[in-house]
């Protein structure tokens, strides 16, 4: 009986090294107040270290991450989203997006002028350069590189111009200025789509001065414009008087009297046709045309009215076939071809 008490109280611990569950559960049990403190450990380094570990990347916006013990991650960008990194590690976020920076700086003109411009940049960082751009230059490139850069090149520019050239941007200076500013900043890995001049200012004599210079020169150009116009007008018309010249050397050489006897019986026939009261002077002569005088040549009352209206009447009467003004000849006896116009 002892011997098989022995044998069994023997093997009993065996039995329960055997089973890998109750040897953890005993562990634990043993362990506990270390597992506790360890994990307690582990919630504060996390509560502690939050924003270090659990790193967002919102819209527009990318992250450059650098490890503690081998540098900058040189071949990859985080992209928008939730990134888990070691605490040891440090991420930097940039923004992606077109981004406006407003900028005040004074130019010395070529005469020593003082010259203050104010300027908006809209610039953004040139996405597949941005670890190269975090390890040489930082996330502060506006104030390293870009703000520096575009105002050396613009004093440079600009300051072998007179204010006045300036202030009026002859011949696109402003523009040349501004495209060599953005070339130049774009070999830091930046880029520039544009850079605004907000206001260009200069002391208020000055640019009276200017004023009235570009006043006095519009003055210039409108009365050489005006020259030119008259010129152009004296062509016109010396143009104009040669050709009528011409027409009436033309007319004159093919008048003759058939013809003139012809448009004034047409003249006749018509004033006939009317119907307003008239008085027939008939001409004398081979040819001759009757004179036609409207009826207040006569219908004066008064000795000195009555020669007024004659002598009105008289410059007012002229004939009707004859409007080259030709010499009436004398009166004499109607023809017999203007009996028969007037027969009809």
């Amino acid at each position: 009986m002892i011997n098989e008490m022995t044998v069994e109280n023997t093997n009993s611990p065996l039995k329960k090294d055997s089973n890998p569950k109750s040897l953890l559960q005993s562990w634990i049990k043993q362990k506990k107040k270390y597992l506790i403190i360890f994990l307690l450990i582990c919630s504060s380094i996390t509560i502690i270290f939050w924003e270090r570990i659990f790193i967002t990347a919102h819209v527009g916006e990318a992250g450059v991450l650098f490890h503690r013990f081998s540098g900058t991650e040189i071949d990859k960008i985080y992209k928008e989203g939730l990134h888990i990194i070691s605490p040891l590690d440090i991420m930097t976020i940039y923004e992606t997006r077109n981004q406006i920076a407003l900028h005040e700086f004074d130019v010395l003109s070529v005469k020593g002028l003082r010259i203050h411009l104010a300027i908006a940049i809209r610039y953004r960082p040139q996405y597949d350069m941005l670890p190269t751009l975090h390890q040489q230059i930082g996330p502060d490139y506006l104030q390293r590189v870009v703000l520096p850069q575009i105002e050396s090149v613009m004093r440079k520019q600009l300051g072998s111009y007179n204010a006045d050239q300036i202030y009026t941007n002859e011949n696109g200076l402003l523009n040349r200025a501004i495209i060599l500013a953005i070339n130049e900043v774009g070999r830091n890995y930046v880029v520039v789509d544009d850079v605004i001049i907000r206001s260009l200012s200069l002391p208020d004599n000055i640019v009276k001065a200017i004023e009235d210079k570009l006043t006095q020169q519009e003055y210039l150009r409108s009365y050489e414009f005006r020259l030119k116009t008259a010129t152009k007008e004296a062509q016109r018309k010396i143009s104009e008087a040669k050709g009528i010249s011409r027409a009436q050397h033309i007319i004159s050489e093919s008048l003759t009297p058939e013809i003139l006897t012809f448009e004034g019986i047409k003249a006749t026939q018509e004033l006939a046709k009317s119907k307003n009261a008239k008085i027939v002077v008939i001409g004398s002569g081979k040819n001759g045309m009757p004179l036609i005088l409207g009826d207040n040549a006569f219908n004066s009352t008064t000795g000195k009215q009555a020669s007024r209206s004659h002598s009105k009447n008289t410059q007012a009467a002229m004939p009707v076939s004859n409007p080259l003004a030709i010499p009436v000849p004398p009166k004499q006896a109607p023809s017999p071809q203007l009996n028969q116009v007037l027969a009809q």
